[in-house]
């Protein structure tokens, strides 16, 4: 099994990757559309992406780059985040005066710039800015990362599990451009799709009205607006049930009467680590 994930070696998403699947092995790419591109022309590709944080909410853009590519959700995983800030070897904490790392990871760790008084440097991820910090031998400079960035890049962690909430975890969506459903059984499933609302009064309200007749329950419903545009809005929602379900086959029929497209992102076991 090959999966894709963005960011350098030794970054969450590879973490994630193993961490639910030990035996993958896992490419790195540059961006999140490289690995939604790359898995749209390969089917024997995945690519494992972070979504949502506890902390931090919605990764940026990705709401769009699952509309865009339409890939199939294969799976869910919940993963624990531990923040540590790294320096050079023999560096201190009192001769850093700035910290590099993605933007969700420098909004998940706050307090602890705020309280050394470091500038944040928002850089494209959190490995990447470790790999930047021992390449280019900066003395002044820190990074958000993980401990197996720490190692690959030979790197001292300053100060361990630097994250503001220790209950900080990511939310991560194995896809690929197969259509796999599992077989419906006596267990918990995930249904995501993407909808365009027609532009109509109420128009949300009709298409919400056949989940709650059906007694069928959502996890998530998040907006985005089109591009170039604030008058057209999808909608990217996770319904709490099997699409073989005859209750969410019947909301479903009831959301296509009031929308202008509705596309199935893909039906998966819902993780362990959600109390539904």
């Amino acid at each position: 099994m090959k999966i894709l994930y963005q960011g350098s070696e030794g970054a969450y998403s590879q973490l994630a990757a193993l961490e639910a699947y030990p035996k993958a092995t896992t490419l790195s790419c540059k961006t999140f559309e490289d690995c939604f591109q790359k898995c749209s022309n390969d089917q024997n590709l995945s690519t494992i992406i972070p979504v949502e944080n506890s902390i931090a909410g919605r990764v940026a853009d990705i709401q769009y780059l699952m509309n865009k590519y339409k890939l199939q959700i294969y799976a869910e995983h919940f993963h624990k985040v531990s923040h540590n800030l790294l320096a050079l070897p023999g560096i201190k904490l009192n001769q850093i005066k700035s910290v590099r790392s993605h933007s969700q990871a420098i909004s998940q760790c706050q307090k602890i710039i705020n309280e050394n008084n470091l500038e944040p440097i928002i850089a494209a991820d959190t490995a990447g800015s470790a790999k930047y910090i021992s390449k280019n031998l900066k003395k002044d400079e820190a990074a958000i990362a993980s401990k197996l960035a720490a190692e690959i890049y030979s790197l001292n962690i300053l100060i361990n599990n630097v994250e503001d909430d220790k209950k900080n975890v990511t939310r991560f969506l194995l896809m690929g451009k197969k259509a796999e459903h599992p077989e419906y059984k006596n267990e918990k499933y995930i249904t995501s799709c993407i909808f365009k609302v027609k532009d109509k009064p109420a128009a949300l309200y009709k298409c919400l009205g056949g989940f709650a007749t059906n007694n069928i329950s959502l996890s998530k419903l998040e907006s985005f607006s089109e591009h170039s545009s604030f008058e057209q809005y999808l909608f990217l929602c996770d319904i709490v049930g099997h699409i073989e379900d005859p209750k969410v086959q019947k909301s479903l029929e009831e959301l296509g009467f009031h929308t202008v497209s509705l596309d199935i992102l893909g039906v998966y076991q819902a993780s362990p680590f959600r109390n539904i």
